[in-house]
């Protein structure tokens, strides 16, 4: 359990180094996301029959990478950092991942900001593509949180996003500070157990989109939960009551607004068949 506690002392977050570049752990697990998220696709695809081609997916990845990325950077400058007046004036810093001639890669990333990026991206590649945003975003519900888990994991690995402070015996020492593993808990709750929720809903849905809407009312609610142990944004601190922060605001009104579109279809299709 000692080595547990101290786990971090005990592990390097570069993976490997090409040339001077450190290649690390966090932007492995990214790449393990990213691949699993498109693995994920084609398989939901096959299995139930869906009309979409591989190659359909692989382009619509693409589009959805590049959503996804502007998206995450540009959510955390406007949403969390404290500096974006810097970004306004110098734009062309926001993806720069050198400082003074060092490489120390792009920090900052925003899952609320990303949601945004890839929604847009969806809904422009499904009218290039002529294929239904709806049906897209069923794929999208079962494909995404499985390489969620990786994403967490990478969290972890690279210690961020860390716990709030503990005395319980499975925190670990970040800094010198007992933390939960919160990371751990993200990807176990965000991305397998929605996965799990999700894929065995699909059996039961009664229109195309409904998928995504079961996911992001238990992403949301999990987000939330998973949240309680996770620390604030040392910028922003806690919103609400000395324990509520800006992230589980976000996900938890994420929840509402699913449920609130979900009813409202539900209310529509019940009034065309009355």
């Amino acid at each position: 359990m000692n080595y547990w506690h101290h786990i971090y002392q005990h592990f390097n977050p570069i993976a490997f180094h090409i040339f001077s570049i450190g290649v690390h752990w966090y932007g492995i697990m990214y790449v393990l996301a990213l691949l699993t998220s498109l693995y994920m696709a084609k398989w939901i695809v096959q299995k139930d029959h869906i009309p979409i081609t591989k190659d359909q997916l692989d382009n619509y990845f693409i589009y959805v990478e590049i959503g996804v990325i502007l998206g995450a950077r540009l959510g955390y400058i406007l949403i969390y950092d404290p500096g974006r007046d810097y970004y306004f004036h110098q734009p062309w810093q926001i993806f720069n991942p050198f400082y003074h001639g060092k490489f120390v890669g792009i920090s900052g990333m925003s899952y609320h900001g990303a949601i945004f990026g890839f929604l847009l991206a969806s809904w422009i590649y499904g009218k290039r593509a002529k294929i239904s945003f709806a049906k897209l975003m069923d794929v999208v519900a079962v494909a995404i949180p499985l390489g969620y888990t990786f994403g967490r994991i990478g969290n972890f690995l690279n210690q961020r996003l860390i716990g709030r402070v503990t005395d319980d015996s499975w925190g670990i020492y970040v800094h010198g500070v007992l933390r939960y593993p919160s990371q751990l808990y993200e990807a176990f709750l965000e991305g397998i157990v929605v996965f799990i929720i999700v894929y065995l809903y699909r059996k039961h849905k009664s229109f195309e989109g409904e998928l995504i809407l079961v996911y992001g009312f238990s992403y949301g609610i999990l987000r939330s939960i998973a949240g309680a142990y996770r620390a604030p944004d040392v910028q922003i601190g806690y919103i609400c009551c000395h324990d509520i922060t800006l992230g589980q605001i976000l996900s938890f009104s994420m929840a509402i607004l699913s449920l609130f579109v979900w009813i409202i279809i539900k209310l529509y299709k019940k009034k065309l068949k009355g």
